[in-house]
């Protein structure tokens, strides 16, 4: 009964009506509560979807999914500036999306893993999908 007095009251009559609206299996509940992401994912994930909000990183994002690019190359593709594709790069790059390779003076940027190109290509598939639709 502790736990019901912590929580705010809203929740605790959602979960009243809930209960007499149908049968709850608290069990089954509680099982997928327990696979949840944690709260420090939850978070990790946001960031990422936040980088990805902006449509100068997917389209940075898309053109490394064909190969490794320079900035120059990579600016060249997306019609900005170095300097400008350079901050977008460091934000990326923070984010573990992708990574450089320094051979002298250049800097050569590409996806940090499959994962980014598996990510940009599921999210493209289902805007594709919903398109037609």
């Amino acid at each position: 009964m502790v736990a019901e007095i912590s929580r705010p009251r809203a929740a605790a009559e959602a979960d009243a009506a809930c209960e007499t609206s149908h049968n709850v299996d608290s069990g089954a509940l509680a099982g997928v509560k327990a696979r949840l992401l944690s709260i420090p994912s939850v978070q990790a994930v946001a960031e990422v979807f936040k980088l990805l909000g902006d449509p100068t990183r997917v389209r940075l994002v898309d053109a490394l999914s064909h190969g490794e690019r320079c900035v120059c190359d990579l600016a060249s593709i997306v019609g900005l500036s170095e300097s400008a594709v350079s901050h977008q790069l460091r934000l990326l790059r923070a984010a573990r999306l992708v990574r450089v390779r320094r051979t002298g003076r250049m800097a050569y940027y590409s996806l940090d893993d499959h994962h980014v190109i598996g990510l940009l290509h599921d999210t493209r598939k289902h805007v594709e999908e919903g398109a037609q639709s």
